[in-house]
C-alpha cells in the first residue's frame, strides 16, 4: 500500500477545502479457509480483496463511500462531499496527536509461505485425535488472513499497519444413543504460522473428543444460589459480555447500557480491576491503531471496583466529554463503530486450590457456550461447558448442562477472590452486523451467591 501514499494524500488535498475532515482507509489483504466435516474436506476458500473508503466530515454530518477500484477514488469523494452536504448532524471530533508510522506484522512464520497442504495436514491431525470415545461427528475450520491498511487524514496523519491473524477451531459431537453432548476448542492468535506449529495439535484435538465423550457421564446440574468458582474462559465471556458491550460509549449514548452515569462510581468489589488492552499482541484482538488512527493502549475500565472509563471513538468521546480510548473498528467496507479489543479480569494472588478450600457447598463453573445479556437492563444468562459440584473445598460430582445468569453489577459486587493464572480465549464478537476478533479472559474468579441454572 505504500505505493499508493500520494494517490490517496492528492485525493485528500483536493476535496478538503469542501470539508471539515477527511480521511481515507485503504487496505489489501488475502484469507484462506478450510473446513472439514466428518472426516472430509467440505471446502478450500481462498480470496484476494483490495478496497478504500473514503470519509466526510461536514457541518456536523457525516459521508461515506466505498470502492475497490482506485481509479474512482476522485469520484466518491465527490460523492461522500454531495452525502453529508445533504445532511445535518451534531457530530464533532475529540482531538487526537498527528501521527506518521509503519508497523510491521507480528509474525514470525508469514502464512502465505505455508502451503495449502501443510494446512489441510494439521487439520486431518486435529480431527483425527478428536474422534476418540463416543464421538459421532467432528467439524474443524481452519482460517487465516494478512493484510495491509493504510490511513491518512486531513489532519496529517500517516499509517501504514500489517496484520496476519490465524485460528484453528474444533468441535465434537459426542452420543451414547440417548443422550448427546459436544465440545468446542479454538486456537489462534494475531501472528503468524507460528502459533499452530507450535502447538501440540493431537492433544488439543484429544482433549476436545474427551470432554465431550465424558460429559456423557456427567450428571444434570442443580439449580440455585451457590458461592461459584468461574474458569478463564467463563470469566472472559462474563468479563466480555456484561461488562465490555455495557461501558461502550455508543450504547451508552443510546441509553442501552446499565453503566450509564455510573462513571467514578462503584460498580464491583474492591478486589475488581477490568482492561480493555488492543495492544496486547498475545490476544487475538491486537492491533496498534484502530480504523481512525488512534494509537491502542490498555485501557483500565475499572479500578478497584470503580468505573473509571469507557470505550470510544472520537466521535462518542467528543459527545461524552472523554479521550478517545483507541476501540474505533470496521472493516474497510463498514461504518467505524465502538468494539472491544482484548477484554480482561487483572489476575489476583490465589491458587485454584485456595479458591476452593473455603467453600463448603459450592460449584465450579467451566467453559462457555454462548449466552446472551441485556446491557440496558443489566441481566445475564451463559451457559457453560459443565461444572462441578464443590463439597468441602474439594470437587466432587461432574455436571452437564449448566448456566450461569443474574445482574451485572450485583454480580460484579460479589466477586470475592480472584485467582493468580492468566487466560485470554480466542473468539469473534459481533454488533451491529459486524464481525471482529477479539480476546477475553481472565483468571480463575470466586462470585458469591450466584444464581445457577440446571435440570435437576
Amino acid at each position: 500500500m505504500e505505493e499508493y501514499v500520494d494517490l490517496f494524500q492528492n485525493i485528500i488535498n483536493k476535496v478538503q477545502d469542501k470539508a471539515d475532515y477527511v480521511d481515507i482507509r485503504a487496505g489489501k489483504g488475502n484469507t484462506n479457509s478450510i473446513v472439514m466435516k466428518d472426516n472430509k474436506i467440505q471446502e478450500i476458500n481462498t480470496g484476494i480483496a483490495t478496497g478504500a473508503r473514503i470519509r466526510v466530515l461536514n457541518n456536523g454530518a457525516w459521508g461515506f463511500a466505498y470502492t475497490n477500484d482506485f481509479s474512482k477514488l476522485e469520484e466518491i469523494a465527490e460523492n461522500a462531499i454531495k452525502i453529508s452536504n445533504s445532511l445535518t448532524g451534531e457530530v464533532e471530533l475529540a482531538e487526537v496527536p498527528i501521527v506518521k508510522d509503519r508497523v510491521k506484522a507480528n509474525s514470525k512464520i508469514p502464512v502465505c509461505d505455508i502451503g495449502i497442504d501443510e494446512k489441510k495436514d494439521i487439520i486431518i491431525d486435529a480431527n483425527r485425535a478428536s474422534n476418540v470415545g463416543s464421538v459421532i461427528s467432528t467439524t474443524v475450520a481452519y482460517g487465516d488472513s494478512e493484510s495491509q491498511d493504510l490511513f491518512l487524514s486531513s489532519e496529517g496523519s500517516e499509517i501504514l499497519t500489517e496484520s496476519s491473524r490465524i485460528r484453528l477451531s474444533l468441535n465434537a459431537v459426542a452420543s451414547n444413543g440417548e443422550l448427546i453432548q459436544f465440545n468446542h476448542g479454538s486456537l489462534g492468535g494475531a501472528k503468524g504460522f507460528e502459533v499452530l506449529k507450535d502447538a501440540d495439535i493431537e492433544s488439543f484435538g484429544r482433549k476436545v473428543g474427551e470432554k465431550a465423550t465424558d460429559l456423557l457421564d456427567a450428571k444434570p446440574a442443580p439449580s440455585g444460589r451457590f458461592t461459584i468458582i468461574a474458569d478463564n474462559e467463563l470469566t472472559g465471556v462474563f468479563i466480555h459480555e456484561a461488562v465490555g458491550h455495557a461501558v461502550e460509549a455508543d450504547l451508552i449514548l443510546q441509553d442501552d447500557s446499565i453503566l450509564k452515569d455510573k462513571i467514578n462510581t462503584k460498580i464491583g468489589s474492591d478486589i475488581v480491576n477490568i482492561y480493555d488492552d488492543a495492544s496486547n499482541k498475545n490476544g487475538f484482538g491486537y492491533y496498534p491503531y484502530d480504523v481512525e488512527g488512534v494509537k491502542t493502549t490498555k485501557n483500565q475500565l475499572v479500578k478497584d471496583g470503580e468505573l473509571i472509563n469507557v470505550l470510544s471513538s472520537r466521535e462518542t468521546a467528543a459527545k461524552l466529554g472523554r479521550k478517545p480510548s483507541g476501540n474505533s473498528r470496521s472493516s474497510i467496507g463498514d461504518q467505524p463503530i465502538v468494539r472491544m479489543s482484548n477484554t480482561y479480569l487483572q489476575p489476583g494472588e490465589m491458587s485454584f486450590e485456595e479458591l476452593l478450600e473455603d467453600i463448603p457447598d459450592g460449584i465450579y463453573l467451566k467453559g462457555s457456550r454462548g449466552g446472551q445479556v441485556d446491557t440496558g437492563k443489566g441481566i445475564f444468562q451463559f451457559n457453560a461447558t459443565e461444572a462441578y459440584k464443590i463439597e468441602n473445598g474439594e470437587l466432587k460430582d461432574h455436571y452437564r448442562d449448566v448456566s450461569l445468569s443474574g445482574n451485572i453489577l450485583e454480580t460484579l459486587k460479589g466477586v470475592d477472590a480472584i485467582g493468580s493464572d492468566f487466560k485470554l480465549s480466542v473468539g469473534f464478537c459481533g454488533k451491529d452486523g459486524q464481525t471482529a476478533p477479539v480476546g477475553d479472559g481472565g483468571p480463575h474468579t470466586r462470585i458469591l451467591n450466584a444464581m445457577v441454572g440446571g435440570n435437576s
